[in-house]
C-alpha cells in the first residue's frame, strides 16, 4: 500500500511539473498576439505606391527644305537678283508645344500597410492607394497614351527642276558642224527662262493695259489669263532663286520630373535632319523643360503635418500633399509654351493619422496625386 502510494505520488509530481513547463509558454504565445492585436497572416502586410505626375508633351513641327534652283548662277546677270542661294538646306521649327499630365506609380514611394490598415487598404489597378474602408473609391481609367512618332514624310507634290524646263537639251546641228546634234548648255537655258521671264512680265503689263481700254469685257477670263500668267512667271523664277517647301509633323514626348534631377532639363532636341529626337541624340539642339514650385506650400505642409502621437506611421499607411509648379519649355532662349500643374511629387508625404484606421472611419485619396479626397465617419 505505501508503494503504491509512493507510486502515485511519483506520477502526480512529473504531472505538476509539466503543467509548470506548458503552461508559461502559452501564457508568452497568447499575450504577444493580444499586444500585436493582428493574425500571423497580415504581419507582412500589403504593398502599394503613391502617385507620381508625369509630364506629356505633344510637339507640332515644321520642316523647312529648300532646294537651289539650277540657274541660281544665273540669277544676278539676267535678272537682276543678288545672292540668290546656291546651297540645299533643311531646318525644323517647333510651331506648338501642348502640355499634358498623366499619373503613373512613384518607385521612390512604395509602402507596406501593417495591422488594421492592411485589413481595410484597397489599391487602384495601377497598384496606388485609392482608399481605406471605402468601397466607393475613384479608379483611375484604364487608357493607354501611346506616343506619335515621326510621321512619314509626305509625298512630293511632283515638282521637280530635272523636268521644269521646255528648252531642249539637244538642239540639230548645221553645216558649219556637219549637221551633228549639239548639247544646249546651262547657260543657254538660262537665258531662255529669263526671257520667258521678261515676257510673261510683259504680257502681264499688255493684259492690264487692254483691260484698261476695256479690250475685256468678260472680267473672268482677265482674272484667268493674269493668274496664269503669274503662274508662268512664279515658275521660272523658281529655277533662278530655288523653292521651299513645306512639312508638318506631330510627336510626343514624356518626362517625369524627379527630385534629384536636373532643373532645367533637356527633355527632347531638335535635329536639322531628323526633326525632333531623344534627348540623348545630341546631333540636335536641346529643347529645355524648367519646374518652378511655388514657394512655401512644401514647407507649410510639413510644419502641419508634424504629428505628436508617437505611434504614428507605425500602421505604414501614407497619403500626398501635391505641391504646384510652373512649367516652361523653351528652345534657344525662346519660350515655346507655358503651364501651372500640380505635380504630386513636388509635395510632402506624411502618415495618415492612426486613429483614422481603426474601422471607424472611411478615407477616400485621389488616385492622380494620392491626396486624401475624403474622409467619412462611419
Amino acid at each position: 500500500m505505501t508503494e503504491m502510494y509512493r507510486m502515485n505520488a511519483k506520477k502526480y509530481l512529473v504531472l505538476a511539473l509539466a503543467l509548470l513547463i506548458v503552461i508559461p509558454s502559452f501564457g508568452q504565445k497568447k499575450k504577444k498576439e493580444d499586444e500585436t492585436g493582428v493574425t500571423p497572416y497580415f504581419v507582412e502586410g500589403i504593398t502599394y505606391a503613391l502617385p507620381r505626375t508625369g509630364i506629356k508633351l505633344h510637339i507640332e513641327a515644321v520642316r523647312e527644305k529648300f532646294e537651289p534652283g539650277p540657274y541660281a548662277a544665273y540669277a544676278e546677270q539676267l535678272l537682276g537678283i543678288k545672292d540668290a542661294q546656291t546651297r540645299p538646306s533643311s531646318k525644323w521649327v517647333v510651331s506648338e508645344v501642348k502640355i499634358k499630365t498623366f499619373s503613373e506609380p512613384d518607385p521612390e514611394q512604395v509602402h507596406k500597410a501593417l495591422g488594421d490598415g492592411a485589413l481595410l487598404v484597397s489599391l487602384a489597378a495601377n497598384g496606388c492607394i485609392a482608399g481605406i474602408n471605402s468601397a466607393g473609391t475613384e479608379a483611375l481609367p484604364e487608357i493607354c497614351m501611346s506616343n506619335k512618332a515621326a510621321q512619314k514624310p509626305d509625298r512630293e507634290d511632283g515638282f521637280s527642276f530635272d523636268y521644269f524646263s521646255d528648252t531642249p537639251f539637244v538642239i540639230q546641228g548645221d553645216s558649219s558642224n556637219n549637221f551633228r546634234p549639239t548639247k544646249v548648255s546651262v547657260e543657254q537655258k538660262a537665258t531662255e527662262a529669263a526671257r520667258r521671264i521678261l515676257n510673261a512680265r510683259m504680257n502681264q503689263y499688255d493684259l492690264a493695259a487692254l483691260r484698261i481700254d476695256g479690250e475685256y469685257p468678260d472680267g473672268k477670263a482677265y482674272e484667268v489669263s493674269l493668274k496664269e500668267l503669274k503662274r508662268t512667271e512664279q515658275n521660272y523664277i523658281t529655277l533662278f532663286v530655288g523653292r521651299t517647301t513645306y512639312k508638318k509633323e506631330s510627336f510626343s514626348v514624356d518626362y517625369v520630373p524627379g527630385a534629384k534631377d536636373k532643373n532645367p532639363a533637356v527633355v527632347f532636341r531638335i535635329s536639322d535632319e531628323n526633326g525632333v529626337v531623344p534627348a540623348t541624340d545630341l546631333s540636335g539642339k536641346p529643347v529645355m523643360i524648367e519646374l518652378e514650385a511655388v514657394p512655401g506650400l512644401a514647407e507649410q505642409y510639413t510644419s502641419n503635418a508634424k504629428s505628436d502621437n508617437p505611434e504614428s506611421g507605425s500602421s505604414g499607411v501614407y497619403y500626398r500633399m501635391p505641391g504646384v509648379a510652373n512649367i516652361k519649355v523653351s528652345y534657344e532662349m525662346n519660350t515655346l509654351a507655358t503651364a501651372r500643374e500640380t505635380i504630386a511629387q513636388l509635395g510632402v508625404v506624411a502618415p495618415l493619422p492612426e486613429e483614422l484606421l481603426n474601422g471607424a472611419y472611411a478615407v477616400s485619396f485621389h488616385p492622380e496625386t494620392g491626396a486624401i479626397k475624403s474622409v467619412e465617419k462611419k
